[in-house]
This record gives structure tokens, sequence and C-alpha cells, in this order.
């Protein structure tokens, strides 16, 4: 057995050991020569303009061997040809269907089969953020270089070819409420068909789509009713101008800096969280006002650029920042001598984070990307297992993703395969510039329990054996 654990030790220390820190090149081709360990499967798909942002729609399709769903991506350019918000088909292998030998065999510059565009939009300025509304995952909302956040009916909305000229795509509604641009920070309720946004107003604001006279159906039948709109009238022969507007429903003041992320309480449309360039996490309650509820001074020696709010044990809440780590903090103890207290700071990244995000599956699971190339899947109820060859890894480091060869901007989790996870990152000059798109699950004997892996490989090494025996 002691050879066993030796190997899930070996396992678990190629993913994520700590020490000196290789170059890229060196990082990445020793990565690629573990994939068929390490992963149960893997799509790399090359990406001629990078995606700022990425996340899964619906459902499409279930069969024997695999899954068909939608994903959600974008095409940053450089201006020779517009930008574009793009709708795909994705072909997702079911775990513990694919052969090791083929998951590793893949070329950088190529797109994969499993990747397939199905629509694409024509976006008024750049795509940096999509977000995809829960009750009804066909309508998404997108934030741009403006004080406007856009939303979209991506099945109503017309395929258009993305040739310079051509004129933009009408959002089906756009909420203002902003006074300056609003680029990143972007989210939406699960609870309601409520929307967040934080921006360089140093201002947080609130949205309800109900708002809209003639509102975005948001029940399961929404965006395929013949391929019509939901729309009122003919809109796609308006100016983009005239798409149809809502106010806020609030604006919330509290920072004294641009605001770079806002997530919802998971069970309320009415608390939500933000985080900003002033180093502070704030907490707000639209129900007692505009002013902060509570505001957590120092979250961060940095600027803090991410924040998600655990969908399971909403005690938690996660941050990511430009000092290299991640926070996690429980709302009922939040300061300490008047600046934030966290639970545990997570150190293994090398530059500013990103990207923070809980698994939707296992409450004490998340995953954190950031500039230096690395998406770190974590696991914060292992902290204290640090004795023996364990003692090697950052604490709580569940799996180390080194894929990429350039900053992971953004990765969401597949809550129909919850441990699938799809990451863009924006290549430089360095690495072939556009970007890297990559659908990924780790092999399950990393994440699943111990005695239960030991099992299972004993009952391998008696069947080889037995089969080995004259």
């Amino acid at each position: 057995m002691q050879i066993y654990k030796s190997i899930w030790e070996r396992m678990k220390e190629r993913g994520g050991r700590g020490g000196s820190q290789p170059s890229v090149n060196e990082r990445y081709t020793q990565w690629k020569s573990l994939v068929p360990i390490l992963y149960d499967w893997l799509a790399n798909h090359n990406l001629v303009w990078p995606s700022l942002s990425c996340r899964w729609g619906p459902l499409l399709e279930q069969a024997t061997y695999k899954n068909r769903q939608r994903l959600y991506l974008s095409e940053q350019t450089d201006g020779s040809v517009p930008n574009t918000l793009v709708i795909a088909n994705c072909e997702i292998v079911k775990p513990r269907v694919a052969a090791a030998e083929h998951i590793a065999q893949f070329n950088e510059e190529a797109r994969s089969p499993f990747v397939k565009k199905f629509k694409t939009i024509i976006h008024p300025g750049e795509v940096n953020r999509i977000r995809e509304l829960p009750q009804n995952s066909k309508i998404v909302a997108t934030h741009t270089d403006s004080p406007d956040v856009l939303i979209w009916d991506v099945e109503a909305q017309p395929n258009r070819h993305a040739t310079l000229g051509a004129t933009e795509s009408h959002p089906d509604l756009i909420l203002t409420g902003h006074q300056e641009n609003a680029e990143f920070a972007l989210a939406m309720s699960q609870s309601e068909p409520f929307v967040l946004s934080g921006g360089k107003d140093k201002s947080v604001v609130l949205w309800s789509i109900h708002d809209h006279i003639s509102t975005l159906a948001t029940d399961s039948g929404a965006g395929s009713n013949g391929g019509k709109s939901p729309r009122a009238g003919g809109i796609d022969d308006k100016p983009p101008s005239e798409s149809p507007k809502i106010q806020a429903r609030g604006i919330f003041h509290g920072h004294q800096d641009t605001v770079e992320d806002v997530q919802f309480c998971p069970s309320s449309a009415q608390e939500f969280c933000s985080v900003g360039d002033d180093s502070c996490l704030i907490l707000w309650d639209a129900r007692t006002g505009s002013s902060p509820a509570v505001k957590v001074e120092k979250a961060h020696n940095a600027d803090l650029h991410c924040v998600d709010w655990n969908p399971i044990d909403e005690n938690f809440i996660l941050t990511g920042s430009a000092d290299n780590t991640v926070r996690l903090f429980d709302r009922r103890n939040l300061t300490s001598n008047g600046v934030g207290s966290p639970v545990h700071v997570f150190t293994n990244h090398n530059a500013a984070v990103l990207c923070v995000q809980w698994s939707p599956d296992k409450s004490s699971i998340f995953g954190s990307s950031a500039e230096d190339g690395v998406l770190n899947i974590w696991d914060h109820n292992k902290i204290g297992e640090r004795s023996g060859p364990a003692s090697k890894f950052a604490p709580g480091l569940l799996f180390r993703h080194s894929g990429h060869r350039d900053k992971v901007v953004d990765f969401h989790w597949n809550s129909h395969d919850p441990w699938t996870i799809v990451s863009v990152s924006d290549d430089g000059e360095s690495t072939g510039g556009g970007g890297t798109l990559q659908i990924w699950r780790m092999i399950d004997l990393i994440y699943r329990p111990q005695e239960e892996v030991i099992d299972e490989l004993e009952k391998f090494k008696s069947h080889i054996l037995t089969c080995s025996t004259p």
C-alpha cells in the first residue's frame, strides 16, 4: 500500500510544488508531459484574438459519452475587425471516457474539434466581462469600455459576420446609472433577475431586469420561441441609441477608488459585496440604504481585483489582489483592530490574482487564477494537513493547472459537470499572441477521499497481478 501512497504524493507534488520557479516554457513543457497523468480530459483551443471572459451557457444535449453545451467567449481585436461576443458549442467528454494517450496529443496553434463557433454578435466596444442570468442562461450581460451594461438575448440575436465596417449588433437592453466607465465589475443574482455593476465612478449600481416594460423572458422557454425575439418591436432596425434602457434601482457609495469586482449574496438580491482599488471589501444591504453595511479597510495590502461569495456556505467570501494573495473572510468576523482579519491567506501565486471562484458543488473548494499564468485549485478544509510530504505544498493547495503560458484572465466551473473548468489566457507576443482556451478536468484520484483512492489502486493492483499470472 505504501507504494500507492507514494504515487499519490508524487502526483500532488508535480501538480503543486513550491520552491524555485522555472521559466514559463520550462513549466509548460513539464506540465504537458504530465497531462496524461494529471487529467481525466483536456481540450486546448487556440484563439486568434484573446477573450477576456468565458462563461458556460445552457446544456444542449446529453449523450452516452459526452455532453454538448453552450460556451460564451469574446474576441478582443486590434480594430482591423470588430470586437465580438461569441457563442460556441462545446462537446464535453464525460469522466473516465477519454484515453490518456489522446488528451496529450494537441497542437498549441490549432483549434480544438470540441469547440465550434455557433454565433457571432458584433459588440459595441471591447467585451471585458460576460455574465449569464442564472434563471435563464440564454440571457447574458456584458461590460465594455463605457458606463453602460448591455443585456443580450443570445438566442434571439442574429448571427453576424465580423468584417471591417460592419454595423454593431443592437443590445436587447441597456442598463444606465454609472457616471464613468464600468469595465469589469459585473454580477447577476442567483435568486432574482438582478444585475450588479461597479466602475471608475467608485459606485456600485443595482438594476432589476423586470423593470423593463417588455421584460426579457426568464423562464425556461425564453429564447426558444421559434427564433422570435422576446423584445417589443423590430429593434434590429433601430440604431443602437434606441435600444430600450432602464435606470438603476439603487446607486451605492462607499469606495474611494475604482470598483473592480462585485458579487451577490447567493440567497438574496438585496445583499451584495464589492472590492476595489482602495483595498477595501464592502458588504451592502439595499434594504437599509445606499451606505455600506460593513466596510473592511485594508482587506489586502494592494488593489483588490476579484471577489466571490460561497454559494453553499454564505459565511465565506473570497478576495484576490495585486498583492498576489487570495484571502478567505468569514462575514461573522471580518475585521480586527479596524482592518481586515481573514480566516486564511493563500499564497502560491507569483503575480496579481485576477479571478477567484468557488466550486458550485463543494463548499470548501475554490479556484484562483493570476497574471503568472497559473490556475490553482484549493481546498480550505485541508489547510491543517501539513504533516510529512504534504508540507511541501502551500496549505490548502489541491491542484495547480499550468497549461496557460500567460495571464489567466478568467475561468468558470461547469455546474452541469462540477469538476470541469473552462479557462482563458490573454497571450502576449512571447507566446504567439492571441489567446488560449482550455477545457479541462483533473483526474479524480486527486480530489476523491484518499482511502477510497488507495482502495481502488489496490483493486487495480490485484487485477494486474491476476492477469499476469500464467
